[in-house]
C-alpha cells in the first residue's frame, strides 16, 4: 500500500476520466466544427450522461440484495428499465434532430460515436467499483 493509497484505483480513475473526456470531445466536435455551421443542439445530449447513473447509483443503494441471496429485485429491475430509457432517448435525440434537418448526419454521427464511448465509460465504472473488495465503494 503506497502513501496515496491504492495505485491502481487512482490509475483507473484517471483513466476512466481521460476516457469519457473522448467521449465528450467528440460530442463538443460535432457542435463546434464549422464545417457543419456550428450547431449547438447537440449537447443537450450530455444531459444523459449525467441522468443514466443516476437511477442505478439509487438502484444500488437502496436495494438489499443481500438478503436472502436475491439476485434481482422490482426496484434494480425499474432502475435497470429507467437507465435503458435514457440511454435509449440520449441515442434517439440526435437522429431526430438529423431527421428533422436541425443537423446534418455528420454531426449525429460523432454524437452517437461520442454516445457510445462515454456509455461504454460508464458502464465500466459501474463494472470496476461495485466489485465487493475489501473498501467500499458502495457509498457512491
Amino acid at each position: 500500500m503506497s502513501a496515496f493509497g491504492d495505485y491502481n484505483f487512482f490509475l483507473g480513475l484517471v483513466a476512466l476520466a481521460f476516457s469519457a473526456s473522448i467521449g465528450i470531445l467528440l460530442v463538443v466536435l460535432s457542435c463546434a466544427l464549422p464545417t457543419w455551421g456550428q450547431q449547438w443542439w447537440p449537447m443537450f445530449v450530455v444531459t444523459f450522461y449525467v441522468l443514466s447513473p443516476v437511477p442505478m447509483l439509487i438502484g444500488n443503494r437502496l436495494s438489499n440484495t443481500d438478503s436472502l441471496g436475491a439476485a434481482s429485485s422490482a426496484l434494480r429491475e425499474l432502475c435497470i428499465f429507467l437507465t435503458t430509457g435514457i440511454v435509449v432517448s440520449a441515442y434517439g435525440l440526435p437522429l431526430v434532430f438529423a431527421h428533422t434537418e436541425v443537423i446534418d448526419w455528420g454531426p449525429a454521427l460523432l454524437v452517437l460515436a461520442g454516445n457510445t464511448w462515454c456509455f461504454v465509460t460508464i458502464l465500466v465504472f459501474f463494472i470496476v467499483f461495485n466489485r465487493n473488495d475489501d473498501f467500499e465503494f458502495q457509498v457512491w
